[in-house]
């Protein structure tokens, strides 16, 4: 349980948005993609999720790793199957947001989009390679939700502090869930181990401040002190994936976070990722998220209307 204490202590967590959603009309979103982490509590009516179409009952929640493509489907009857590409073009057909205070009668989901982060480095959930997978019975994550929700719409003082405290708090307690139901054990104790290597968190700190800059084997190997030969095994050993695979995501995901929050070009973000040609990074991220880096500057979400 310490080394789970370690994790949960080295976690930096950040609040992206929320918003309350109401179904206008059932859809299928074939392969839902986002960089950050989604929880979606549904109030009212249907969400099913994954090949098998597996339900969400109402007062469930819906844990969505970042970085993890899954088919959702939202709404009662029979649903038009889109893109992502599809969905981010008429997403007003299908959702529109609301009040918290006012509520809504119809079908409707809110949902929370949040960053976990160890070492402020590695995105914690996705480095597990988890599932989609359904929260129930937990009435504190569901209160936790609505907090959020509730305080992120407010216009009271703090309420900036507020949602950062219950956005820790939540992230604190899906953790617990995870860990009291036994749910993806093997894949915790794999990380509660290499999140404690020196070596490991030196090369993870190193791409983070170096995306734009040569991030080869050889350079990784002088980082961690290892021949160059081995690095690339010793990286996948520890964390299950290779090393460049590992860092073509980091990229991705800061020119996400660019696309979003400046109003750089995309050749300019291109390079500051390490891409220094701009149709091979367009090629990429559009190979990665499904959609041109263009149309991900135009919304703050797929969810958000």
């Amino acid at each position: 349980m310490e080394d789970y204490n370690k994790i949960i202590e080295s976690l930096s967590v950040r609040f992206i948005k929320a918003n309350n959603i109401r179904i206008l009309k059932p859809v299928t979103i074939a392969n839902f993609y986002d960089v950050e982490n989604t929880i979606v509590l549904l109030n009212k009516g249907s969400i099913r999720f994954g090949g098998d179409g597996e339900a969400v009952k109402e007062g469930e929640v819906l844990f969505v790793p970042g970085g993890k493509s899954v088919s959702l489907t939202y709404g009662t009857g029979n649903p038009v199957t889109l893109t992502n590409d599809d969905f981010i073009n008429n997403k007003e057909v299908y959702f529109q947001s609301y009040s918290h205070s006012q509520g809504t009668t119809d079908e409707s989901f809110s949902f929370i989009n949040f960053e976990a982060k160890v070492f402020d480095s590695v995105n914690f959930f996705a480095s597990l390679d988890l599932p989609a997978f359904v929260i129930s019975g937990n009435s504190l994550i569901n209160t936790l939700i609505k907090v959020v929700l509730s305080e992120n719409t407010s216009e009271k003082p703090g309420k900036g502090r507020i949602v950062k405290i219950n956005t820790d708090y939540l992230v604190v307690e899906i953790i617990r869930h995870i860990l009291s139901n036994g749910l993806f054990v093997e894949q915790l104790a794999t990380n509660s181990t290499y999140f404690k290597d020196p070596r490991l968190i030196d090369i993870f700190g190193y791409i983070k401040h170096h995306l734009g800059g040569d991030l080869s084997n050889k350079t990784l190997a002088s980082v961690a002190n290892v021949s160059e030969d081995y690095v690339g095994q010793y990286f996948k050993m520890l964390t299950g994936i290779n090393p460049q695979d590992y860092i073509e995501y980091q990229r991705m995901e800061k020119a996400v976070n660019l696309l979003r929050t400046t109003k750089k070009s995309i050749r300019d973000i291109g390079k500051e990722v390490g891409y220094k040609d701009t149709a091979y990074f367009c090629r990429r991220f559009k190979m990665m998220f499904g959609i041109p880096a263009g149309k991900m500057r135009r919304r703050e979400s797929l969810m958000n209307v």
